[in-house]
């Protein structure tokens, strides 16, 4: 079974998404499990639901400590519990950006609008007054900007001829309960995604000078140079030809490299069936651990090994200072 990721959650109050989000770990296959709840009121319903379903919980109350301090000591909560992401759900306290900048990537958050649209308090009410036709949910990462972190997901909710905050707070909820799991889940899995690891190769290969994307015998191939002249530098393989891991394909300096390579870190590196004794490397990609910047770092290395000199020559310059 895959490596599960493991989620602290932080609340304030009923904790009702908390408990969306506890339930949903507990079906099959789910790809997280909660290790912690954690709120900064100790009166809190969501820890006594948490507790009576067996999760540690953590409270410490914010009056009288600084922003900082306060932080410190969720954060030392969650890193105690071995949290590897924080989903705050209903936690009604700003973060410090150091706090934040320190989880970068690993802090998701929900917030009761269509971001953009009505950042902060009273959205409800915001969305109403301004006659939408529609309110709802997202789900976004969190950044030292508040409710700006990138949208992962979102739920819509119709608004009805005369709406109140209260009744449309209601249905909103209800799609929040629904919403929520899922998007986290699709987040913390999204390393054993082939359309997500896809989509973040391909970012980084076309950003490198004249490069295209061209299907190579089923894989995404990517090339640099123009017509016939153009080489690949670089393929993204879904399992191939019987591995059983996703990877990107990219050129060695040749067999003794390769082979020292799968040798010393097997579980990064592989020959591939096909491609190998070409000197191509597989770099398996479906690690929750992946460094990207390895990735970047050989995509870099690869195009450079059979791109035009006019195109590398410039760079080879840079380097030098």
């Amino acid at each position: 079974m895959a490596e599960k990721a493991r989620i602290a959650i932080l609340i304030s109050g009923a904790g009702t998404n908390m408990a969306a989000l506890l339930y949903a770990s507990r079906m099959a296959d789910a790809p997280y499990e909660v290790v912690l709840v954690a709120s900064n009121d100790p009166a809190a319903p969501g820890l006594k639901l948490a507790g009576l379903e067996g999760i540690p919980t953590f409270a410490q109350a914010h009056k009288g400590m600084t922003r900082a301090s306060h932080d410190a000591a969720m954060e030392a909560a969650v890193l105690e519990a071995g949290a590897d992401h924080i989903v705050l759900a209903g936690y009604m306290r700003i973060l410090s950006d150091e706090f934040v900048q320190r989880w970068e990537g690993r802090m998701l958050n929900i917030h009761p609008s269509l971001l953009p649209r009505y950042k902060g308090l009273d959205t409800f009410a915001r969305a109403i007054e301004a006659g939408d036709s529609h309110a709802g949910a997202s789900v976004h990462l969190v950044t030292p900007d508040l409710d700006s972190g990138e949208v992962l997901a979102q739920a819509r909710v119709a608004i009805a001829p005369g709406e109140t905050p209260a009744s449309l707070a209601e249905r909103v909820r209800l799609a929040e309960h629904q919403l929520f799991p899922r998007a986290v889940a699709d987040y913390v899995s999204r390393w054993r995604n082939p359309a997500w690891l896809l989509a973040a190769v391909r970012a980084r290969a076309l950003a490198l000078p004249e490069t295209c994307e061209q299907d190579s015998f089923g894989s995404a191939g990517f090339r640099v140079g123009t017509g016939k002249s153009g080489k690949y530098f670089a393929y993204f393989s879904d399992r191939p030809h019987g591995h059983e891991r996703i990877a990107l394909l990219v050129k060695t300096s040749g067999m003794d490299e390769l082979h020292a390579l799968v040798e010393d870190q097997p579980e990064t590196y592989f020959k591939p069936a096909f491609y190998g004794p070409s000197g191509w490397v597989g770099l398996t990609l479906d690690r929750a651990d992946l460094d990207w910047g390895d990735v970047d770092a050989w995509l870099q290395r690869s195009w450079r090994s059979v791109a035009p000199r006019r195109l590398t020559r410039f760079m080879d310059v840079a380097d030098e200072f």
